[in-house]
């Protein structure tokens, strides 16, 4: 199976701390996989270097093959890499409609114009409109994001990903801060992501990770610790450690 996303040897210092230390990972193309660890693992630094948010103090990324190291955070969405954040990254007092369009409108070109109305363009409106009817979201399409429950702003946020149209999505911890009535939406549309998109999920809920995953990277202080098949993870007595040692010391 080609490889869509690979780092070798990534590393990230912060002075003498080493948060990611060479890290090497394979995502294979339309994958469903997901990297996992305790609290201060280093996987959020991993997405951040990823993106390009973070420089990498050494090692390479290799976005479908191309060694995207040194671009910056745009030049690695053109190609095709969107992500997600744990903290919502939208404008509040935007509508759905409004966020998805502008996204779209970037996409095709038109993005220059985001002074004026998003329904002065039919095929982007329509587009917007298929993305959030496909999140469950076009009951509200027209009500300001701040006043959305906080489960139908995370949607928000995958649909604003997914209307990048990328090659590989990051999910960062989707599920995080999210309400139990609201979860069961977010574990469904993550489970009907479109196939042909590479997803790569960040993730502490147990449930979402071993009902999505097809496969798992076990990242502990900053070092790979185990990747495999989810059963072969939930088995591992070393993981099992580290999450039972996670759980003695909260």
């Amino acid at each position: 199976m080609p490889v869509a996303l690979e780092t070798i040897g990534l590393q990230k210092h912060f002075g003498g701390i080493a948060a990611v230390n060479g890290v090497s990972l394979q995502i294979e193309r339309g994958a469903r996989h997901a990297l996992i660890g305790p609290n201060g693992a280093g996987k959020t630094t991993v997405i951040n270097l990823l993106t390009g948010v973070l420089s990498a103090s050494a090692g390479r990324i290799l976005l479908q093959g191309e060694d995207i190291t040194r671009l910056d955070v745009h030049r690695r969405v053109a190609r095709g890499l969107a992500r997600t954040f744990q903290i919502n990254q939208l404008f509040l007092d935007l509508s759905p409609i409004e966020t998805v369009g502008l996204a779209v409108s970037q996409r095709l070109g038109v993005g220059a114009q985001w002074w004026r109305m998003v329904g002065s363009n039919a095929a982007v409106v329509e587009e917007a409109a298929d993305i959030l009817e496909k999140f469950a979201l076009a009951d509200v399409m027209l009500e300001r994001t701040g006043n959305l429950p906080y489960g139908k702003q995370r949607l928000l946020e995958i649909a604003l990903a997914i209307a990048c149209r990328p090659q590989v999505l990051l999910l960062d911890e989707p599920a995080a801060g999210v309400p139990e009535a609201e979860r069961r939406d977010i574990l469904a549309t993550v489970a009907a992501l479109p196939a042909d998109v590479t997803v790569l999920l960040i993730e502490h809920d147990m449930d979402l990770v071993f009902s999505f995953a097809q496969r798992i990277s076990v990242l502990v202080n900053g070092a790979l610790l185990l990747d495999g098949a989810p059963d072969e993870v939930a088995r591992d007595a070393r993981v099992k450690a580290v999450y039972l040692g996670e759980a003695s010391h909260a």
